[in-house]
């Protein structure tokens, strides 16, 4: 009992900024490991040792600390490779450039695998397409300039761009696993490609002295010092999303009941067309019954017709008879008057 209280204590002590903070690195390892889809609010709540409503309370859910982690890991990312970038020679800002990405990759690999995976809606940040579009367009005025003072299109300066962080972005993944060679001998190798091409290849490439042993300074560690507006902006993010994931389930509700009235209006419909067709058949079946009596009754009186015209023939041929035989009965009568007169 001791020990629970004192845990309970400890969690006590605890302030609103380190739950907070607490919470989004948990998240950022589970993003990490399992990605958005992969993990829950339950799992993010279990490895903290607090309930679910203090995950919603201090960001309406994951969707909240999704955001804010790839926030953090972007901002980090952009803010090396802009220094990188910072130097005066276009050599040096290449070389620079992919070593801040290697450094990135090397001091924030969990960060890395979140952004590289399919960023998720809910991060409201944009993915690592994006990202990497952010960093090509710094690149963009460095080649433009290059191009210009060599006497090629600076209009191309966009494509080339793409393809030299295209290039650098799909060897720090590949790298992400390898870890071989070591950082400042891969960003040789990048630039040697990017700088001299296939044909000039350098067969022992090697970082100017102006980068060698550079290491770039991350921006200032969030996970001890926070804007408390930035925190309320964020927490209005969430919010929002809330807001919005509830409009949107309620215009679903809404389509679903509406879809429900129109079924049952179908079935309605199609009710009543059966009732009246059923009617028609009974209908027609009744005057079918009604023209088969008709023809009954005329068979009947038609039978009845020839019933008396039969009799009558009958009863003149029997009145012919007899009138036959009273004319030879009278035949035969009158001789014997006239004997016996």
């Amino acid at each position: 009992m001791g020990r629970v209280n004192d845990s309970s204590r400890s969690r006590r002590r605890m302030t609103g900024a380190e739950r907070r903070e607490q919470l989004i690195q948990i998240g950022r390892a589970l993003f990490a490991e399992k990605g958005f889809d992969g993990t829950s609010v339950e799992e993010i709540a279990a490895s903290a040792k607090v309930s679910k409503p203090v995950v919603y309370e201090h960001f309406g859910g994951k969707e909240g600390i999704y955001a804010v982690v790839i926030d953090r890991e972007m901002q980090r990312l952009l803010t090396l490779v802009t220094q990188a970038l910072s130097a005066s020679h276009a050599l040096v800002k290449l070389e620079r450039a992919a070593l801040a990405l290697l450094q990135y990759i090397e001091e924030s690999s969990e960060g890395f695998r979140i952004l590289v995976r399919d960023s998720h809606a809910a991060s409201g940040t944009g993915t690592f397409a994006s990202l990497i579009s952010d960093i090509a367009s710094q690149v963009e005025d460095v080649l433009a300039d290059e191009f210009k003072e060599r006497g090629y299109d600076p209009k191309l300066a966009p494509m080339y761009a793409q393809m030299l962080v295209g290039m650098t972005a799909l060897t720090g993944q590949w790298w992400l696993d390898v870890r071989k060679p070591r950082r400042e001998e891969v960003a040789a190798h990048l630039v040697n490609l990017s700088w001299n091409g296939l044909t000039g290849l350098d067969p022992n490439p090697q970082l100017t002295a102006a980068t060698r042993g550079l290491v770039l300074s991350p921006p200032p560690d969030t996970r001890t010092a926070r804007p408390a507006e930035r925190d309320a902006k964020e927490q209005d993010k969430a919010r929002e999303r809330d807001l919005k994931e509830q409009e949107k389930l309620q215009r679903e509700q809404q389509k679903a009941r509406e879809r429900e009235q129109k079924e049952r209006e179908k079935a309605r419909e199609r009710e009543l067309k059966e009732q009246e067709k059923l009617q028609r058949e009974q209908g027609k079946f009744q005057r079918e019954q009604e023209k088969a009596r008709e023809r009954e009754q005329k068979e009947r009186e038609k039978a009845r017709e020839r019933e008396l015209r039969e009799q009558e023939k009958v009863q003149r041929e029997q009145q012919k008879v007899l009138e036959r035989q009273a004319r030879r009965a009278s035949k035969a009568g009158a001789p014997e008057r006239a004997d016996g007169s």
